[in-house]
Formats: structure tokens, sequence, C-alpha cells
């Protein structure tokens, strides 16, 4: 593994004769294949020949997950505390905040490994384990592993990059150097010590019933969580898709990978996903264009969304989250004439009158999952129809959390954000939009068959009713 993936950011001063494991927080990375924070864990662990414990803690209010999200996420995490079980780790799972749970556990670990968190929630529970530690475990060893991006942020760039332009020749230069993983190492020291999870994860329906949180949507019928479904569609988009990628932004056609779903939760390594695409296309199975087309998608666009959540340190902030030549044409334009202004109870009651915007809401609402461009549309169309841009922004952020099982994610805030001029240039000026990209009904007839978006979605919501 590659050391600079690994921060230090603190130091045990003195040993402690209560010291008896190595502590993994796993909370971003939730896996156990391609999982760099879980190797260098089982790496330190074996050098101080002491057991490894893996720790999660779910908090029952985290900022607009419900229902939909905690299922998908309690699939993934079943089968990460089975996989565990067999490598003889134990995995603690707790029903409680993280940064709360987990202050037990470290005054008996010599090592506490956490894997980088990105967005602002992470953050702080990260920020707050480590002002406990520094005030009260002068023994305890922090240290920050970034496993969910190829190149880590802060080697790839110590900015917000303006664009893809800009980052992209950063990473190309850099990914090489970050093809880093060693294999599913073994820990040499079993653990011995009975420490006690909230619940064994075996019957997930029993707790969610157990947990207060919004139960309003409902799981998606159609996308399961856990690394063994990520691998399945990862098999499925390179047996079935990959070649035809170039041509994914068609809604007609079903050619996503749908892999955003289990990256956003860490359920499958973007690093796993990239090895299995260069092994396809150097034993010749992918086309030259195909490859390079989903390996911009992978590297390039999935890390600058990354960026731009670490560096832009106001992300989730109308007032902060764009550039200042969007708002100066969103002032300009904020009184704009609207023919058509819809709620949030039209769009979740498919109201309007545009039938390719509603059909992407059925897409969002009834499966947790909107095809790509499709989202980009109907970002645009939200923006159309509201009575000024900040609530048009509220209303897309509230739909894409609440619905998507891959909301509330950097990718999520970065794409909302090029929606309102981020890493995009300024257009031709127009009403309503002004300088910001414009999209429009007419625009999807001339490229794609429309009618075929509206059918494949009826048929997929049917089938599964």
């Amino acid at each position: 593994m590659n050391a600079n993936r690994v921060n230090t950011i603190k130091i045990g001063s003195h040993s402690n004769e209560e010291i008896r494991y190595v502590l993994y927080w796993m909370q971003q990375s939730q896996r156990v294949h391609f999982n760099h924070a879980l190797s260098h864990a089982i790496t330190t662990a074996n050098e101080k020949s002491l057991p490894l414990i893996v720790f999660f803690g779910l908090t029952p209010n985290y900022p607009d997950a419900n229902l939909r999200h905690y299922q998908f996420m309690l699939e993934g995490l079943a089968e990460v505390r089975k996989t565990l079980e067999k490598m003889n780790i134990p995995f603690v799972f707790k029903l409680e905040s993280p940064e709360k749970a987990i202050i037990p556990l470290l005054e008996r670990a010599d090592t506490l490994v956490m894997d980088y968190g990105y967005l602002f929630t992470q953050k702080r529970w990260r920020q707050a384990v480590w002002d406990y530690a520094n005030r009260h475990l002068v023994h305890l060893t922090i240290d920050i592993v970034d496993t969910d991006v190829i190149v880590p942020v802060d080697i790839a760039s110590n900015k917000a990059e303006y664009g893809a332009y800009t980052l992209r020749p950063k990473l190309h230069k850099l990914y090489q150097e970050y093809r880093d993983y060693d294999g599913l190492l073994e820990i040499n020291n079993p653990n011995d010590l009975l420490i006690e999870s909230d619940d064994d994860l075996s019957n997930i329906p029993c707790l969610l019933d157990r947990l207060s949180i919004d139960k309003s949507v409902k799981p998606s019928s159609i996308y399961k969580g856990g690394y063994s479904e990520a691998k399945k569609w990862l098999f499925h988009f390179l047996n079935n898709n990959i070649n035809y990628y170039p041509l994914s932004n068609n809604p007609g056609k079903d050619y996503t990978s749908k892999l955003s779903l289990y990256l956003h939760f860490g359920q499958i390594s973007s690093l796993e996903i990239l090895e299995y695409l260069i092994e396809k296309f150097h034993s010749n199975e992918i086309t030259q264009e195909a490859y390079l087309s989903f390996f911009e998608q992978l590297l390039v666009r999935r890390e600058l969304a990354f960026n731009y959540v670490v560096f832009h340190k106001s992300y989730y902030l109308f007032e902060h989250m764009t550039e200042r030549w969007a708002y100066q044409t969103m002032a300009e334009h904020k009184n704009d004439y609207k023919v058509y202004e819809y709620t949030i109870e039209d769009y979740v009651e498919f109201k309007t009158h545009d039938s390719y915007f509603n059909t992407a809401m059925k897409e969002m609402v009834f499966t947790g999952y909107m095809h790509n461009y499709m989202r980009m549309y109907w970002a645009k169309k939200i923006i159309e129809w509201s009575k000024n841009f900040e609530i048009a922004y509220q209303t897309i952020m509230y739909l894409n959390n609440k619905y998507f099982i891959d909301g509330r994610d950097a990718n999520s805030y970065a794409g909302v954000a090029w929606c309102f001029g981020k890493h995009d240039r300024a257009w031709i000026e127009r009403p309503i939009f002004g300088k910001l990209r414009y999209m429009n009904s007419s625009g999807l007839e001339r490229k794609f068959d429309m009618d075929q978006y509206i059918k494949r979605i009826d048929n997929l919501i049917d089938n599964q009713q």
C-alpha cells in the first residue's frame, strides 16, 4: 500500500498496561475487500502482536437518511460482519452515533485507524474523537487512511480545482502509483476479548423496527446493499454493457453501471472497479473508446466531486456552492417570469406537464436511482419551475437526499452545484437561466428516443409491484 494513503494525526506518547488491541473504526468504507484502512489496521495489529477489533456506530439521525438508506446500508454491514468473522476479526456494532459509541473502546486501544471522511458530518465525527483523544488518551496513536478514492484527495491536489480539465492531468500522472492494494491480509492474533455488539445484524427488519428513523420512503425492491450485490452489478456491466458505455447518455437504454449506489456506502472500492476495467481492456474485451469513457467517469469526474467537498468548505450552502459569475447571472434573472411553478408535492405525485420529468421522478421515487443524464435534466427543470434559484437548490437537494440511495454524496453535491454553474462555463444568456447551462425536452427528443425511456421505466416499475 502506498504510504501516502496514511496520515498519522496523533502519536501515542507512552505505553499503557491496559492496551489490549488495535481498533479500526469503519464508517465511510463499509467493506472488507480493497479497503486500505482495514489492511493498515491488520498490518499494525500484526506488527504490535495485538488482535484487531472493527467498530461501526450507527446513528439513527444521520441528516436526511431514511428507511431506504438504512436498509441498503445494513444489508452491506451484515455481509461485512460475516466476512470479518471468517477472518477471526470481531465486528462491534453499536446503535449510537459513532463519535460517542467509540469512546469506551478507545481506553484499551493502542492505535485507532479511521477511514477518511469527506463530508461535513463525517469530518465533525472524526474531529470530536480526535479532540477527545488529545485531552484524555495520551497513549493512543491515530491514523487516517484515504481509501474511497483512487488517488488520495490531499495528494491529487491541495486546492479546490476549477474543473475536470485542471484536475485530469494531475490524476493521470498519479493514479498508477495508487494501484496499490496488496490483497486480503490475515490477522496473526485472533481476539479473545468479549465485547458485545448491540445487535448481530442477523435480523435487519427487526433492527429497523427499533430505530427511530423516517420510514416514509420504502426500500428499493431492485437494488440491494452489500459487496456481493456490488460485484454482481459490476460483472453484469463489464460483461454486457461496457462497450455501449459511450452511448450511456441515452435514457432509453440501460447502459449505466449502477455502481454509484455501492460506491456511496463504500461497499465496493473504485480501485477494485478500475482493476477489473484495466484487466478487461488488456484482454481486448473492451474497446478503447469504452475504456476511456468509463475511466474518465470513474477517476476524473468522481474524484473531482471529492475535491469539491473537501476543499470547498461550504459546499452544502446555496450561498457558497458555486462560482461568482453564476451568482451574478442568477441575481440578474431572479425576477424573470416563469410559465410554470410547481411544488414538491407536484413533483413526487408526477403532476408536471413534462412527461420526461415525471418519468424521471418515478424512477427516483420507486427505485432509488435515476438515469445519469436525466438527473441533469431533472435538476434543470426544477430550476426553471421554481420561484427563485435558492428555492430550486433546496428542492433539488431535498429530493436528492430523500429518494436517491446514493444521495447525500460528494457526487450529489458536485452534480447539483454543476447545474448552478460549478465546474461549468458561462453560456449564451437566456431568460430564467441567465448564463447557466439550459436543457429542454426538445433537446432530449433530438438526441434520444424518449418514448423508449418512458416505456422502460414503466415496465421496470410494473414488474416490481
